[in-house]
């Protein structure tokens, strides 16, 4: 018994990836990329110990203290 809903979209693949290569594997790899987008960070950090780095400060921190004029650098 053949389940036509299945060997149908699979006869297709099979036959796209010998008559047209490039349209299959480029399709494939276009399909993986967002799918590993989702998946591989949960997998990284659960099963590998992957910690994710602190973020780089966005501003500067200013000093607490009151600041000096420069001097010394005046036009003549």
């Amino acid at each position: 018994m053949t389940i036509p809903f299945v060997t149908g979209p699979l006869n297709f693949l099979r036959r796209m990836a010998t008559e047209n290569t490039v349209y299959f594997w480029s399709l494939s790899v276009g399909i993986l990329g967002p799918v590993l987008v989702v998946t591989v960070p949960p997998i990284r950090e659960r099963y590998l110990g992957y910690v994710r780095p602190e973020d780089p400060p966005i501003t500067y921190p200013m000093p607490k203290r009151p600041r000096k004029p420069p001097a010394g650098y005046e036009d003549p």
